[in-house]
């Protein structure tokens, strides 16, 4: 009986990992900014289910919910970095303040979360680290270059952090998933001031991000079964995409990769 450590359990793939999670007989610590949202749940789970606050903008409060989550369960044995927001604005449109928040939820806070566990599991010389960042970790296009630029980050940080740990027993998964129906595109969308030249490029993506809230092809459960399936591979992947629009996009940035490469071997040296 496994022990998840799961940020932002109370809606989209955080709700859906927790249910899966369950399901397979494990034990849930739901690491939420609302707790009264996981009441329900907490009491059809009284053994399994443990709610703790958690303001992800707040360092003490990540040190606080570990310190917490260590001293009632002993060890955490897969830690999930689910919790996030979406946000959509040009990089000019993009204020000081909105790029630091993004950063600090979407990147540093995980890292965080991250440093807080490994200790422990490093100590048990076994573990598993889930980081959710997204197709966008991997490219980017006009409108959500603060995002992707948090989502990316994360990416490479776990990329070096998974050769760092593997001999000590704990592994790394980056789940990176398109187009699902979670409240990314709903009301919490945050977005940027508006500034007029960037209207061709920005405000079709602010529209159809709107336009797709609850219609997403990939359903979260799914993606949580695979997530599961994964970690039960004799040799899981580093990477695992999810939604064929997620695969078709970073195929399709690879062969841009792999085109620049091609069109300018006559400059290197």
């Amino acid at each position: 009986m496994r022990t998840w450590f799961i940020t932002g359990a109370n809606s989209g793939f955080g709700a859906a990992f927790t249910q899966a999670a369950l399901a397979a007989g494990d034990t849930v610590i739901a690491a939420v900014r609302r707790p009264e949202t996981m009441q329900a749940i907490a009491e059809a789970n009284p053994a399994r289910v443990t709610v703790l606050p958690l303001d992800l903008g707040d360092p003490t409060a990540r040190e606080h919910a570990i310190g917490q989550a260590l001293a009632g369960h002993g060890h955490i044995d897969v830690l999930v970095n689910n919790a996030g927001f979406g946000y959509v604005g040009a990089i000019e449109e993009t204020p000081e303040a909105d790029l630091r928040d993004v950063m600090e939820v979407m990147f540093f806070a995980p890292l965080h979360l991250t440093r807080l566990a490994l200790p422990h599991m490093r100590a048990r010389r076994t573990g598993t680290i889930i980081q959710l960042t997204s197709m966008g970790g991997l490219l980017a296009f006009p409108g959500v270059g603060a995002y992707c630029a948090a989502k990316g980050a994360l990416e490479q940080a776990s990329e070096a952090l998974a050769g760092e740990v593997a001999p000590l027993g704990i592994r790394v998964l980056i789940v990176e998933p398109g187009a699902y129906r979670t409240g990314f595109a709903g009301p919490g969308l945050s977005t940027s001031r508006q500034i007029p030249d960037y209207a061709a490029t920005v405000d079709p993506v602010r529209q159809t991000l709107a336009d797709s809230h609850g219609t997403q092809p990939g359903d979260p459960a799914e993606a949580a079964t695979a997530v599961l399936a994964a970690l039960e591979l004799p040799d899981p992947p580093l990477r695992l995409p999810l939604g064929e629009d997620a695969v078709q996009a970073i195929q399709d940035k690879l062969a841009a990769v792999a085109d620049d490469l091609a069109r300018t071997h006559h400059l290197r040296r």
